[in-house]
């Protein structure tokens, strides 16, 4: 089975960027439907690019209900986990962003009672 990832790194609106035709043009370069044969992938499983490529029937119906939502391309959006700090010092930073809340919320609580 064959797909075509035009959604990863791809961002549509109805108004300010709609999809053009021109979006469609490498998919209905690859595509191919006089021969399925001649269709090639330009998936490179070294780097992880590449739009287009083909799944087993096998790989697809293992997957949960058989599903087609399959994702294979870098979210360029994602941050890179690799470059995460450590757990606990992500749990310290939202501790401390909570602390300051708080801090914040009482402030407000504080003045307000005071006006009424």
């Amino acid at each position: 089975v064959w797909f075509y990832d035009l959604r990863t790194n791809k961002h549509f609106t109805l108004k300010t960027k709609t999809l053009a035709r021109s979006d469609l043009d490498e998919f209905v370069e690859l595509y191919k439907p006089e021969n399925r044969a001649d269709r090639k992938p330009t998936f490179n499983p070294e780097d992880g690019t590449g739009r287009w490529r083909a799944f087993d029937l096998k790989d697809i119906l293992a997957r949960d209900k058989a599903n087609l939502d399959i994702f294979w391309l870098k979210d360029d959006s994602l941050e890179d986990t690799a470059d995460l700090p450590d757990p606990e010092v992500i749990a310290q930073e939202v501790v401390e962003d909570l602390e300051d809340a708080a801090e914040q919320l009482r402030g407000i609580s504080a003045r307000t009672a005071r006006r009424r």
